[in-house]
């Protein structure tokens, strides 16, 4: 399973129901485990981002369109990091040169 970091802004609408954004997380968090990806961590935060999440997903393109999917509802917009483990980035450091 990949993970990636995602960063959150609310849209103008997210922000105008801010108060339901626990109840829209947990709706998107359903969505997405049917697409077989798993949240494994949200929160909510001050700052540049309004929340940030951690997910695994079998692949990219999975990935990518549950993330279309949740933008498309209008309450945020994404900006997100792949990560790799210490395990992962060692395999990646040993193909380098």
């Amino acid at each position: 399973m990949a993970t990636y970091v995602v960063l959150m802004n609310w849209t103008e609408d997210g922000v105008k129901n801010f108060k339901d954004s626990t109840k829209r997380a947990a709706a998107a968090e359903e969505g997405m485990r049917e697409m077989g990806i798993t949240l494994k961590d949200i929160y909510w935060t001050v700052g540049a981002y309004d929340v940030v999440c951690v997910f695994e997903a079998p692949d990219d393109e999975t990935f990518a369109a549950a993330l279309l999917t949740l933008g498309a509802a209008g309450k945020v917009r994404t900006t997100t990091m792949r990560a790799f483990s210490k395990a992962e980035f060692d395999g990646i450091v040993s193909r380098a040169g």
